[in-house]
């Protein structure tokens, strides 16, 4: 027979250490996630184009770098945020400076030689025009030349598309 010593604040420290990993975990992730900052985007598909809006707090246009291919967006650039604050015997300065690049894949092909943008108040827009395969094209039925079929006629033509 074996025996087995007892440790009874044995599980209380599992639990102690399970919890301090826990913490850990979240103090660590809330510190990279300034690191981490990607832009959120919008993406809207129109009849003729694609418009792109990405939010971009707090970021230059000569920080930006915005590259587009015939299937896919990145935008990439260096986000600066720094933060002063002076009393008397008193001084407080935090900064924050991290690079982003977000890839967007596009649902449709685009015409890249022909991109509008705009940067306005921190939002990029991106109009990005389709090229002429995808864009929605709407066609017309003209049912006013075609002879009308009479109920027995429709009939005849239905059991011979059974019979076949």
């Amino acid at each position: 027979m074996t025996v087995v010593r007892w440790q009874p604040f044995r599980e209380i420290q599992n639990i102690h250490r399970q919890f301090d990993s826990l913490f850990d975990e979240l103090v660590s992730s809330n510190s990279k996630s300034h690191l981490n900052w990607i832009p959120a985007v919008e993406l809207q598909d129109t009849d003729t184009n694609l418009v792109l809006r990405a939010q971009l707090p707090g970021i230059e246009g000569k920080d930006l770098d915005v590259q587009v291919t015939a299937d896919l967006v990145v935008i990439a650039g260096e986000r600066r945020q720094q933060t002063k604050e002076e009393k008397p015997g008193y001084f407080r300065s935090e900064f924050r400076y991290g690079k982003f690049k977000r890839v967007i894949p596009l649902p449709v092909r685009i015409q890249n030689d022909r991109v509008e943008a705009d940067f306005k108040d921190g939002i990029l827009t991106l109009t990005l025009p389709k090229v002429e395969t995808a864009q929605r094209r709407v066609v017309k039925i003209d049912f006013s030349n075609t002879p009308a079929l009479s109920n027995s006629e429709t009939a005849q033509n239905v059991e011979q598309a059974q019979a076949a």
